[in-house]
């Protein structure tokens, strides 16, 4: 598999599994956890779990990029993390939206799995124009 359809199956393959921990951390946390702040702790908890998961993933597979040590990986992450916060409110909005519409988990899900698919594509562009790039 050469180039493109390369990194297209490997980015899917990576969402996909920041996509799992991300709604199973969800999952887990409504299973735990029913009070009213139920929903936004949830997304928030997937959110964490997904992230750290997608940027290392990305950061070796995709984009073949090594920083210069722990504090230029930090500060990657940082960057990467920020480029994230659009594609986050999309996703979150998208979830949001979905939970408010139809009222269940799985729709809900089914909302956040959508709205993550469309911020992972914009973010892939994000972070290849702006997070890994060289610095010459």
């Amino acid at each position: 598999m050469k180039g493109v359809a390369r990194i297209a199956m490997l980015y899917t393959v990576f969402s996909a599994i920041a996509t799992a921990a991300n709604i199973g951390c969800q999952a887990l946390v409504i299973w735990l956890y029913r009070g009213s702040f139920a929903v936004p702790l949830s997304i928030l908890v997937g959110t964490a779990a997904g992230l750290p998961i997608k940027y290392a993933l990305e950061k070796r597979h995709i984009f073949s990029f090594e920083s210069d040590n722990l504090a230029h990986d930090g500060r990657l992450f940082v960057l990467y993390s920020f480029m994230g916060v659009f594609t986050t409110t999309l996703f979150w909005g998208v979830e949001y939206a979905f939970h408010t519409a139809f009222g269940t988990d799985a729709m809900r899900y089914l909302g956040g799995a959508i709205g993550l698919t469309l911020g992972y594509a914009i973010k892939y562009q994000l972070d290849k124009r702006f997070v890994f790039v060289s610095r010459a």
